[in-house]
């Protein structure tokens, strides 16, 4: 094809381009999550998590390098809220876990994404988010678990910590030029998580355990959380939200082709609400024009991309 006609290609916008990265974010941290389950005997479920949040953490430090003349007080302060909100978020739920059925802890987790999608900005929002309500309750199906009081409350610690993590990672992701606001947030996950954590994995780490939890700290959550970094400067926090709820049908898909598992009737049309409700979020949830972010006007490059 010749230059002329190739400079003609229509590029994806904005949005489009954040749906797909919002995408590959969930379809890492459902791989992810596969992987470690053969985990969980030897370690238990905040030994894996707390593992994975070290480990991410060492690898962000180590890659990004981030300096502190990039920061304000303000955003090495909104880093370090970030930080303990993405420990919060992966340890409550690997808690309600132990108290719950998975469908019934993941239907009150995704309440935080929902929260944010119904009360963020956006005409039309709420009749997408409404598809998304409905698919994420047929898809979990909650109804067929026991509701334990603790395990219901972590559930909703988790919930509340996500829809913050939403969030603060806008906030964060537009006021520090690329990745260098992870980097400062996974390694404070990284410390309360292991902080937390070892007492529980203290008498059954080994060298191997440590390096197959290094291997999947980057599958997820590295790789996925700088996708939802990049996502979010793409994408408003209520459509970001809803696309959220494409996570349980990414799941089940998983489930499928890896473990054989069939879905029933109620998940199979709880995909196609969460589908719909994603196609929607995606077609209005793209980002308007934001002023320069702080970043540029101490110098550095601003970090939103330009509108496509």
């Amino acid at each position: 094809m010749s230059p002329l006609k190739s400079s003609h290609r229509p590029r994806p916008s904005g949005a489009q381009t954040g749906f797909l990265m919002a995408v590959a974010a969930m379809s890492t941290v459902q791989l992810g999550s596969a992987l470690t389950v053969p985990l969980f005997g030897q370690l238990g479920a905040l030994g894996t998590a707390g593992l994975r949040l070290g480990w991410a953490g060492v690898l962000l430090l180590i890659l990004i390098r981030p300096r502190r003349r990039d920061f304000t007080r303000q955003d090495l302060l909104a880093c370090t809220v970030l930080g303990a909100v993405t420990a919060g978020m992966m340890l409550f739920f690997m808690l309600a876990l132990t108290r719950l059925p998975l469908g019934t802890a993941s239907a009150l987790e995704f309440l935080g994404p929902l929260v944010v999608s119904l009360y963020g900005p956006g005409h039309g929002r709420k009749a997408w988010t409404a598809a998304a309500a409905i698919g994420v309750v047929l898809l979990t199906e909650p109804w067929h678990g026991g509701l334990d009081p603790l395990g219901a409350g972590y559930a909703l610690a988790a919930a509340a910590c996500w829809a913050a993590y939403i969030l603060l990672t806008q906030r964060v992701g537009d006021s520090v030029t690329g990745l260098k606001g992870l980097a400062i947030s996974m390694p404070v996950a990284g410390i309360l998580g292991m902080l937390i954590a070892a007492p529980t994995i203290s008498a059954h780490v080994t060298w191997t355990a440590l390096w197959i939890m290094l291997a999947l700290a980057a599958l997820s959550p590295v790789l996925p959380f700088a996708l939802e970094f990049l996502a979010l400067r793409r994408l408003t926090t209520s459509a970001f939200g809803t696309l959220m709820s494409l996570e349980p049908a990414i799941a089940m898909l998983i489930g499928l082709l890896v473990l054989g598992q069939i879905p029933g009737l109620a998940p199979a049309v709880g995909i196609a609400f969460v589908v719909l409700a994603g196609i929607g979020a995606t077609l209005t949830g793209a980002r308007s024009t934001a002023a320069p972010a702080p970043s540029a006007l101490r110098g550095t490059q601003p970090c939103l991309p330009e509108a496509s």
